[in-house]
């Protein structure tokens, strides 16, 4: 009689690749999308730095909607123009549908940064109204700050101000700073769903987030410390 080699799990790991990463020696497998909206050998080189450091898998950029579609964790970045970043990440047609599935229906955690986070809310608004994934209730629209010495756009260190605890916030507080490049932000609707935010003339939002999802308006990868520890986290988050 041939021996059962299967270990011992729960009923779903035997059918159900959600199961997985309890099977002895699976690797995790985090995919950033490229999708030509930016350089992505800095963010790169991060994410790989921290998932050595905490065991967290393997981390890919990839343009392989069959890669998305495999992968335990997601992250989105972007740089430009909100609708010519959403073009791009809609015209890549299965690539797009994808990271759709994954993150709406298996529901995988995402990190959306910089324009990659914008593209998270409802609609945006540079230079016309462009529809966004409406993971987050928010409008993302020109920074205006109430100070006319501040210039737009946001650039440089500033400091994160917590709103909301979040796991991939821990070890992190108010007053610790991030890296900014940006002239758009997102304008809440639900202002529960914003984690942390800076002040630049006004509040302007830095981090959100929602059931899986988390978005950073800031360049994680540029942001020394802090950002480590988040794309540490991110890497370890087990919603």
């Amino acid at each position: 009689m041939r021996a059962n080699l299967m270990p011992s799990l729960p009923p779903r790991a035997r059918c159900d690749r959600d199961a997985l990463p309890y099977l002895p020696g699976y690797t995790m497998l985090t995919a950033i999308i490229d999708y030509e909206s930016g350089n992505l050998h800095s963010a790169q080189k991060a994410f790989q730095r921290m998932a050595a450091e905490v065991n967290g898998g393997d981390v890919v950029v990839t343009s392989d909607a069959d890669v998305v579609a495999r992968a335990d964790r997601i992250v989105l970045p972007g740089d430009g123009a909100f609708p010519a970043c959403q073009a791009a990440l809609t015209g890549t047609g299965g690539l797009y549908q994808a990271m759709i599935e994954a993150v709406d229906q298996r529901a995988r955690p995402f990190m959306g940064i910089c324009v990659g986070m914008q593209l998270m809310a409802r609609t945006g608004h540079e230079y016309r109204e462009t529809q966004g994934l409406g993971w987050i209730d928010a409008e993302v629209a020109r920074i205006t700050p109430t100070d006319a010495s501040l210039k737009v756009p946001h650039m440089g260190w500033n400091d994160l101000v917590i709103d909301t605890a979040h796991p991939v916030l821990d070890g992190i507080g108010t007053g610790d700073h991030a890296y900014f490049v940006h002239s758009y932000q997102m304008q809440m609707s639900d202002p529960d769903q914003r984690i942390a935010h800076v002040e630049y003339g006004g509040t302007v939002t830095a981090i959100v987030g929602r059931d899986t999802r988390i978005g950073l308006q800031f360049h994680p990868e540029k942001s020394a410390e802090t950002g480590l520890r988040m794309i540490a986290n991110f890497l370890k988050w087990a919603p």
